[in-house]
């Protein structure tokens, strides 16, 4: 049976953890001490030593392989730096990158057993309990003496709890609570995506949220006939949670369910897949929610709950933008949403027992950051990139019988058996326009960046090869799923090699790029206090290209970081580039090139020597800079 929302696991009081002890101090501002640096997930660093009128000084100052591929953001706590390296945990000397200590293991359970590839989570100690570095290690939660990198004894069995289902992200730590998400997997039938809460000192589990409520259960009606039972997905797998230290509130960011792409035999909006929900630390009580997709079918999900921040108004909100490239900002006491929301018509699809919602929230003041639509009118030309890549598309779109969209939330449309080839197009598509990396925001501006791009995805929904016609029965899996031309596999973009050249399995020789008109990635600056884009420029070049065609749009899933300092760095890129660019204007200001492509958010903090630092993870590589 599945935990009901909210239910507490062994004594705990309202106010509370159930050792009684609660540690809140205030970070210095040197410190980067989540992985978006505050509890609030603001990526906001108050550091301004490092500013506009010098950051064209910055220098490299140290590196550290980490010798595995990660996306991990590191830690900086009072000088040291904390982070995850396959089946390591080191602590490194912020200012020298010399190691303190180095936590190796070759146990653990489930799969990989290594541990987070996104980090860990810090707690500062209270009275008698030293800091604690917490982390993810398959299906364990670790706790390790920040001080030694050792096994800490009294949590759990010898520094160890068995967390049953894993969590690839990084625990948010407040007070005496740390709360952990789901990987969950996306199968339709799967293990439970519920959030939970362990106590930072015992180890002891306080509470679990349950993202799939039985009928009876606020939401349990928004999933038809048993659809959410043994559901897959509706999972937090996000990398940290927002928390409200004022009034104790966490944020969790769920995702969709599965399947990703079909939902028949879960019929209605499903609750509480594709939301923020606000639920009190200490018990996991449910406060509100908000739902950014109704019944998802095309792998919007939730990658984070987004910045939470003071408006001009007195009020404070969370910002939040995904996959949908949708920005809302939500009042942080009740998620209402601070801008007007609508629930518009959407495109509807015609594939066989099929629910489509048939509407969704779009927001009437910010439009979306990534293009949501396509016709012939929008593919690429020479004049954008070059003749043999304008050619290449051309050919695409005519080998898929055209392309079908009818504008954002266009679902995949069905094709029987034997029927022309007649592709849908969604945009933004695959990885979405804005992922994991997610928003930075400034608390003192109100002013929210974001690295927004254009993807595609391409297909058609058919049925699976040896179904019976489908019952409807949610032991079953779905009947349909997505398809799409050439043998290319379910992952299919609209794009072309810019050579226009394919080998002869079909894959592109050289470098891909999309077939629509660019630019096809920007970082966008978006004034929560009015929901007004202040300006948006393109982000990362395409080398492949002559002078002056370059700047395309060239990014990835992570996100930027902003500084008191006016800056706003970011990585990003697959152009192997590291950026800052000023606040106010977009104008770019810095670059660097890296060893490798810098696949994960980055960071800025104040060494042991005094100085402030910009560090990045490249290519399981951690790169630092400092002015000289």
């Amino acid at each position: 049976m599945r935990q009901a929302r909210g239910l507490v696991l062994g004594a705990l009081l309202a106010s509370a953890s159930a050792t009684g002890v609660i540690a809140q101090d205030a970070m210095p501002d040197g410190d980067w001490q989540t992985i978006n640096r505050d509890l609030a997930a603001t990526r906001y660093s108050p550091l301004a030593e490092i500013n506009r009128s010098n950051v064209g000084e910055l220098q490299q100052a140290w590196t550290y392989p980490l010798r595995a591929f990660n996306t991990a953001v590191p830690l900086v706590v009072n000088g040291n730096m904390y982070i995850t390296a396959q089946n390591r945990v080191v602590a490194l000397n912020a200012a020298t990158g010399e190691e303190v200590w180095v936590h190796q293991t070759e146990g653990g359970q489930g799969p990989g057993a290594g541990y987070s590839g996104r980090g860990v989570g810090y707690w500062p100690g209270s009275g008698d309990y030293g800091p604690r570095v917490l982390v993810t290690q398959g299906t364990n939660l670790v706790a390790l003496d920040a001080a030694t990198g050792e096994p800490v004894e009294g949590f759990g069995d010898g520094g160890v709890v068995d967390i049953v289902i894993g969590f690839g992200g990084t625990p948010t730590i407040h007070g005496n609570v740390a709360v952990i998400g789901a990987a969950s997997l996306e199968n339709p039938r799967g293990n439970s995506g519920n959030p939970r809460a362990y106590d930072v000192v015992t180890g002891e589990k306080l509470w679990e949220f349950d993202t799939t409520p039985d009928h009876g259960e606020l939401g349990g009606d928004t999933w038809g006939n048993s659809g959410a039972e043994g559901r897959g997905g509706t999972n937090m797998w996000g990398f940290m949670a927002t928390v409200d230290t004022d009034t104790d509130t966490v944020y969790l960011p769920i995702a969709s369910p599965s399947h990703n792409y079909y939902g028949g035999d879960r019929p209605g909006s499903n609750l509480f897949g594709n939301s923020v929900v606000a639920v009190d630390l200490h018990t996991g009580e449910y406060k509100w929610h908000f739902q950014t997709v109704h019944h998802d079918i095309w792998d919007i999900d939730m990658s984070h709950a987004g910045p939470l921040i003071p408006l001009a108004n007195g009020g404070k909100a969370i910002t939040n933008v995904g996959k949908s490239s949708l920005f809302y900002v939500l009042d942080a006491e009740d998620g209402e949403p601070v801008h007007a929301v609508e629930e518009m018509p959407v495109p509807r699809g015609n594939a066989p027992g099929e629910y489509y919602h048939p509407t969704q929230p779009i927001p009437q003041v910010t439009p979306p950051l990534s293009r949501v639509s396509m016709t012939w009118d929008d593919i690429v030309t020479a004049e954008d990139t070059n003749e043999a890549h304008a050619a290449a598309c051309i050919a695409m779109w005519d080998r898929a019988g055209g392309y079908i969209n009818e504008g954002i939330f266009t679902p995949f449309m069905y094709r029987a058996e034997g029927s022309p080839v007649q592709s849908t197009i969604q945009l933004p598509g695959g990885i979405g326009g804005v992922n994991w990396g997610g928003p930075t925001a400034n608390p003192e501006t109100g002013m929210v960046y974001v690295n927004a791009i254009d993807t595609s995805l391409v297909g058609w929904v058919e049925r699976v090869a040896g179904d019976e016609p489908y019952s409807f029965d949610a032991s079953e899996p779905p009947p349909y799923d997505r398809a799409s031309v050439d043998g290319k596999g379910p992952f299919f973009s609209f794009q072309a090699p810019l050579s226009g050249e394919y080998d002869d399995n079909g894959r592109p020789v050289g470098v891909a790029a999309p077939c629509y008109k660019p630019p096809w990635a920007r970082l966008t600056a978006i004034d929560a206090n009015t929901g007004e884009i202040a300006w948006a420029v393109p982000l990362g070049i395409y080398e492949e290209q002559p002078e002056g065609k370059q700047l395309l749009g060239n990014a990835g899933s992570a996100g930027p970081t902003v500084t008191a300092g006016g800056l706003v760095f970011v990585g990003a890129t697959n152009d192997r580039r590291f950026r800052a660019f000023d606040a106010d204007t977009g104008e770019q200001l810095w670059e660097t090139t890296l060893n490798g492509n810098a696949n994960a958010n980055p960071m800025t903090y104040r060494g042991s020597d005094g100085k402030q630092y910009v560090a990045i993870n490249a290519s399981g590589v951690i790169m630092v800079y400092t002015l000289d």
